[in-house]
């Protein structure tokens, strides 16, 4: 993550040359460092040489797809916030997105000013995150949000950043029922919009991670007409 009164640097890979140039002249007008690759392997080569503090990822990319370069890159940085841009509108595709280990998406065509609005609250929430956090308890699991690692007995399970202040979240209002643009505007710092799924799409990797039974969850419950509650 950038020290504070550092310029943030962020790498692009996105093998759409109009729209790159687009990206990178409005994202380095909004006092950003940029450095663009074209491919999946430039982009994966460029983040393990620069350890940029935030990743922008086109899902379609001439010789793989996103999911395979997201995947390799969170091998290689567990850490990094990485948003994937989508043209695919499908809720199947964004959940395979988050798995893969994306923190957050946009799907194409999309706001220039939403996508700048993201990248923002990303780097806002990780200097909130700087800060250390008590772990947490939630049923016979512990959350270090520290090393951002589930523990279950002897089994870890890797958080991403997005997963953690998530959980955090629900755990302040534990037994209360939060609202989806509650969490949107605590966790991401953006607003909702009617088509808005990343809570949704969250709280289904997380009880695959959370949950014995991710299909009948007893920890992240569904509050159906308001949003979701945790119970610990």
């Amino acid at each position: 993550m950038a020290e504070s009164g550092t310029t943030p640097r962020i790498l692009l890979v996105e093998d759409d040359p109009s729209l790159a140039l687009g990206l990178c002249d409005t994202l380095e007008f909004e006092g950003f460092e940029v450095k663009h690759a074209r491919t999946g392997q430039e982009g994966i080569s460029t983040a393990r040489a620069d350890h940029p503090d935030c990743i922008i990822l086109d899902l379609m990319l001439p010789d793989t797809n996103g999911y395979k370069v997201c995947e390799q890159i969170r091998r290689d940085d567990p850490i990094v916030p990485i948003i994937m841009l989508t043209a695919r509108s499908q809720e199947a595709d964004k959940i395979r997105g988050l798995d893969a280990g994306a923190d957050d998406y946009v799907t194409k065509p999309f706001s220039v000013g939403e996508l700048v609005a993201r990248i923002r609250a990303i780097f806002r929430r990780m200097q909130r995150g700087a800060r250390p956090d008590a772990p947490l308890t939630i049923g016979d699991a512990t959350i270090d949000p520290a090393s951002q690692v589930l523990r279950r007995g002897r089994a870890e399970v890797k958080l991403s950043f997005y997963e953690v202040e998530l959980l955090k979240f629900l755990h302040e209002r534990a037994g209360q029922p939060v609202t989806r643009d509650e969490i949107l505007d605590k966790v991401w710092g953006i607003e909702a919009s009617p088509n808005n799924r990343t809570v949704d799409n969250f709280v289904v990797k997380l009880r695959k991670k959370l949950e014995p039974k991710p299909d009948q969850p007893r920890h992240i419950l569904t509050v159906y007409g308001v949003g979701y509650k945790l119970v610990v």
